[in-house]
């Protein structure tokens, strides 16, 4: 009996080539950390002060050039402060709110637009910050403890009245809402942007050079967009958390 012919694609497809979840590890001790999101994040954390820091320089009455784009970018998260936390509150965290959208808004737009991939690690490779689970679930936890803080800090022990009411039925349903939170922001981040780099990287593959610019263009207004929904959520849980009605 004949052996079974194997057909042999004539080409090797690059396609097989790309991987997720490959790390960068650094060991300190006994713990293991993932080294390309912290060089990756330190690179989008001195854009930010290097954007800052040359923009306040030589504070102007009429602005203009870098200092006039920050003041607009401020101007803009100001507003979603004020409209999701309100205006008593609004003042206290909107530092809190900018440093979120300002990092995730830098980072996505890296992840597009820096070809981290060309750059050589021992092991992994770099991407934005934001395409790495352990970032989006930080960002989102650093999220529930503002809005525990929040409400906390400004109502008290009568912050857990939130989990009776109207109703003590309401309880495990507000509970697993608490949980839910986090795992929505982390996931709805995650997903969206490392989608975006595979996308790209695909793309660039089969077809390089025009092709992903399409595909490019689409992940920076995908990724502006996934920026201010984190932040307008964050803002939102802030402002159900000081309210002193739930809705």
């Amino acid at each position: 009996m004949a052996p079974p012919i194997i057909p042999v694609l004539p080409l090797n497809l690059p396609l097989a080539e790309l991987e997720v979840g490959k790390h960068l590890y650094w060991q300190l001790g006994n713990l293991k950390i993932h080294g390309q999101v912290f060089v990756s994040s330190w690179v989008v954390i001195g854009a930010l002060l290097t954007l800052v820091v040359i923009g306040t320089r030589k504070l102007e009455r009429n602005p203009g050039g870098v200092q006039n784009l920050l003041e607009l970018v401020w101007d803009y998260i100001r507003d979603i402060s004020r409209e999701q936390i309100g205006e008593k509150a609004y003042r206290d965290w909107l530092p809190f709110i900018g440093t979120l959208f300002l990092f995730i808004f830098v980072s996505n737009w890296g992840g597009a637009l820096i070809p981290w991939k060309l750059i050589h690690l021992p092991s992994g490779e770099l991407g934005a910050p934001t395409a790495d689970i352990n970032t989006t679930i930080a960002l989102a936890l650093l999220v529930s403890l503002a809005y525990f803080y929040a409400g906390l800090s400004r109502k008290g022990f009568r912050y857990f009245e939130y989990y009776v009411d109207p109703t003590p039925i309401m309880l495990p349903f507000k509970i697993i809402e608490d949980f839910t939170k986090p795992l929505s922001l982390s996931f709805r981040l995650f997903g969206n942007i490392l989608a975006d780099e595979l996308v790209v990287a695909v793309l660039a593959f089969l077809v390089p050079l025009i092709v992903p610019l399409p595909a490019m263009f689409l992940g920076l207004f995908t990724s502006a967009i996934q920026a201010l929904i984190f932040a307008t959520l964050a803002a939102n849980y802030i402002g159900e958390a000081v309210h002193e009605e739930h809705h």
